[in-house]
């Protein structure tokens, strides 16, 4: 469905922040990029969402392709209308705005009337909280609520791929479980290709099928999700549990060099 073919992104012409990326997302399935802050996951994003130009960057080499046709060189809007959405980190709702017109907002590309209030009822059967606070301006919305709010205005347009960025990020863990909890659904019932961007690894590969590992701009580790949960390198650097099942702080965990085969 969705493959990075040796993508290398530069900021301002100076700073190279991925360096020879390449990763598959199957279609139908859920696939998960893990990594630690400043790994280089949110460019990954914006690389295949055609964002990056907004933030003065671009592709340097490499390619994006969407079902076999390459669509790095298309602006942002046409990235929608082929099928691909971004959901950012951080829920950024527009507060002003109640949550049916935050979801409404999310159908701009929709020119179907019927169609958008179908879409929003969608919403509702998958966010039932959303509907039970629909008049009701969403800067007032907990933040549980704003994360289903922006997944939910994603679901607008009718993507065909929905991108993820931390959708954990400040959450009380049982809301987290919740949310992941409707994703699977979501990929399961509306056949939604998921590429899910997540530092709970825990969580991510629970509810992926494949899953990569980048460090400092590059995919060091990749397989199925099963393979990554039985991996020696991804329990100790990522879950916090040594061969021993003990527990280990990230402090102790850092200053580990990586096996040799992370790059092998």
């Amino acid at each position: 469905m969705l493959s990075l073919n040796n993508i290398e992104v530069i900021y301002d012409k100076v700073i190279l922040v991925l360096k020879g990326v390449s990763l598959n997302v199957r279609e139908g399935g859920i696939t998960t990029l893990l990594g630690a802050n400043g790994a280089g996951k949110t460019t990954t994003l914006k690389a295949i969402s055609g964002l990056l130009r907004t933030e003065r960057g671009e592709i340097l080499q490499g390619s994006v392709e969407l079902a076999g046709e390459r669509i790095d060189r298309l602006a942002p809007f046409e990235m929608v209308a082929r099928g691909i959405v971004q959901v950012f980190e951080g829920r950024r709702v527009l507060e002003h705005l109640t949550t049916e017109e935050n979801l409404v907002v999310g159908a701009h590309s929709q020119r179907d009337r019927a169609g958008v209030r179908l879409g929003i009822e969608r919403v509702y059967e998958y966010f039932p909280r959303l509907a039970e606070r629909r008049t009701v301006q969403a800067g007032y919305l907990s933040g549980g609520e704003q994360q289903m709010l922006v997944i939910g205005r994603a679901l607008m347009p009718n993507p065909r791929v929905i991108l993820l960025d931390e959708p954990s990020l400040g959450l009380a863990p049982m809301l987290v479980e919740e949310i992941f909890r409707i994703v699977q659904r979501l990929n399961r019932e509306q056949r939604l290709t998921v590429l899910l961007v997540e530092q709970n690894a825990t969580l991510a590969l629970a509810i992926a099928d494949h899953g990569y590992v980048m460090e400092n701009g590059r995919i060091v580790l990749d397989g199925t999700a099963e393979q990554l949960r039985d991996n020696a390198d991804i329990k100790e650097f990522y879950l916090g549990l040594t061969q021993l099942g003990a527990r280990k702080s990230y402090r102790d965990v850092k200053h580990y060099k990586r096996r040799k085969r992370w790059l092998s």
